[in-house]
């Protein structure tokens, strides 16, 4: 066989300039598409922008009466006859793994918490079925707002249960929340809420998930179940810029806004996150900021300890009698009689006798004693 050679006569040609003229051709086409693509996107993005600014003040006037409108009652829930508020962080726990596991948005988890917590303020909820409202809540909350191809299926529920529940009633628990809402299913959640400031700064991936962290941290504590998303939002992400450091930037008047005894009440609940919720917001897909969190939490505990006084000195009348208090107990020690007598008791108890004392000298047999209560045990309550 041989090879092909270049042949140097006038009537045959190379068809290698042809071949490279098509690439080129080709190259160029798609160069070309690729830049219409980026410049339709840019006119729809500020098309998008300017429509939105247009709109912004409606937005949130409507956004602003429907979290009044879908939120859950604090009230109602305290009423439930079985489940009680010290189970909720095992119910969010497992909320929180199945959410990370479908890779659901963020907004979906809120929108979750919300559903359930609304459902609890108008159903009596059993115990043994409180995580099947909880999967119903969240299959509910992805097929409204998540990818279609990541809402989660029956079978996957029914496994993250460990097959508790029949299939059947997945369904059933899911159509019985939808009709216990009256089919409402929008709910402005505290991420829609962050989204809506955030934009009108410039964007820090760490300002974003510290709030987002410090957010999920409130969803389980009973203080903050029926806190409006709204302000919740502001005082999160105002929490968040102090943790990390950050200055607080020029904010509209709804935007710069935020609720300082929401702030306090969330600080107070930084010390002991869930660790579920450590594990989640410690990979550097959210900036690491249970890490952050932790280390600032050490910081200001190292502070609190090194600012602390001295404990307060006694005061002088009670200086002078614990010093005459012990004048008299070195006389007593230094007397000669063998055998206590009753009639001359020191004020600071009996002194250990060297010869046991006739019955009656301690205790007064005439004298009955109540007997002890026997105490209820009580299930501690988390808040």
């Amino acid at each position: 066989m041989a090879w092909h050679t270049t042949c140097d006569s006038f009537f045959v040609e190379s068809a290698e300039p042809e071949r490279d003229g098509i690439y080129a051709a080709r190259k160029k086409r798609q160069e070309k598409a690729r830049i219409d693509a980026e410049t339709q996107m840019e006119i729809a993005d500020e098309m998008s922008r300017m429509v939105s600014e247009e709109y912004q003040e409606d937005i949130l006037d409507h956004m602003e009466v429907m979290e009044s409108e879908t939120l859950p009652d604090v009230a109602s829930i305290d009423i439930q006859t079985e489940i009680q508020w010290f189970m909720r962080p095992y119910l969010l726990d497992f909320l929180i793994e199945a959410h990370t596991a479908f890779q659901l948005l963020p907004d979906t988890l809120f929108l979750t918490v919300n559903l359930l917590d609304r459902y609890c303020s108008k159903r009596v909820v059993y115990k043994r079925h409180y995580q099947l409202v909880g999967c119903a809540a969240m299959l509910i909350a992805a097929k409204y707002g998540d990818k279609k191809d990541r809402v989660p299926t029956i079978r996957e529920l029914k496994a993250m249960c460990c097959n508790l529940y029949d299939e059947d009633m997945f369904i059933q628990m899911e159509w019985h929340v939808l009709q216990t809402l009256d089919w409402v299913v929008g709910h402005p959640t505290v991420d829609s809420f962050l989204q809506m400031v955030l934009q009108e700064v410039n964007y820090d991936p760490e300002v974003e998930c510290m709030a987002r962290y410090l957010s999920e941290i409130a969803l389980f504590h009973k203080d903050f179940v029926s806190t409006r998303p709204s302000v919740m939002a502001r005082s999160s992400l105002a929490l968040a810029r102090h943790i990390l450091g950050r200055a607080m930037p020029r904010h509209s008047d709804w935007a710069g806004k935020y609720d300082t005894t929401v702030v306090v009440l969330l600080s107070q609940q930084l010390h002991r996150p869930s660790q579920i919720l450590i594990r989640k917001y410690s990979s550097p897909e959210y900036a690491c900021v249970s890490t952050i969190l932790e280390d600032f939490m050490a910081r200001r505990a190292a502070v609190d300890r090194n600012t602390r006084g001295p404990p307060t000195p006694p005061s002088e009348e009670v200086y002078e009698a614990t010093k005459a208090a012990i004048e008299e107990r070195k006389h007593d020690q230094n007397s000669n009689c063998m055998t206590p007598q009753p009639k001359n008791q020191s004020s600071l108890g009996y002194i250990t006798p060297p010869v046991s004392p006739n019955g009656g000298y301690y205790v007064d047999e005439d004298l009955v004693l109540p007997s002890q209560m026997d105490v209820t045990p009580s299930i501690p309550q988390y808040h």
